[in-house]
């Protein structure tokens, strides 16, 4: 709620939020890890995001090292972010460091729910 941009990371989290776009209506934009040298030279592809609030969205979040960096870059382009959703939070830490930065981290599954059910 709240979310106007959802915001896939390059690789796992690009399908991810075109699956949710496609599902909810929401828009979508294509956040890379470093911003192109060629072309739009732009690190976020699709939708603008300035002055918008994003979900960055993710496949699995281990340290949550690479969405921390993003994060920054997103909101150095003026972009309002605070929440990241995961299919797998592997809880090594990535909870915490994102909460560090800002972020709240809502993973579908934690490494700790996969192991009981199997």
């Amino acid at each position: 709620e709240g979310t106007d941009v959802l915001a896939g990371l390059e690789m796992g989290g690009i399908p991810l939020a075109t699956a949710i776009s496609l599902e909810t209506g929401l828009e979508a934009c294509f956040v890379r890890k470093k911003a192109k040298e060629y072309g739009t030279c732009k690190f976020a592809e699709g939708n603008a995001v300035e002055g918008r609030t994003l979900c960055i969205v993710e496949d699995v979040i281990t340290t949550g090292g690479q969405v921390i960096l993003s994060a920054e870059d997103l909101r150095n382009a003026g972009a309002k972010v605070e929440h990241v959703l995961c299919v797998i939070d592997r809880e090594a830490g990535g909870t915490e460091r994102l909460a560090d930065a800002g972020l709240s981290l809502h993973p579908l599954f934690t490494m700790s729910e996969l192991k009981a059910a199997t």
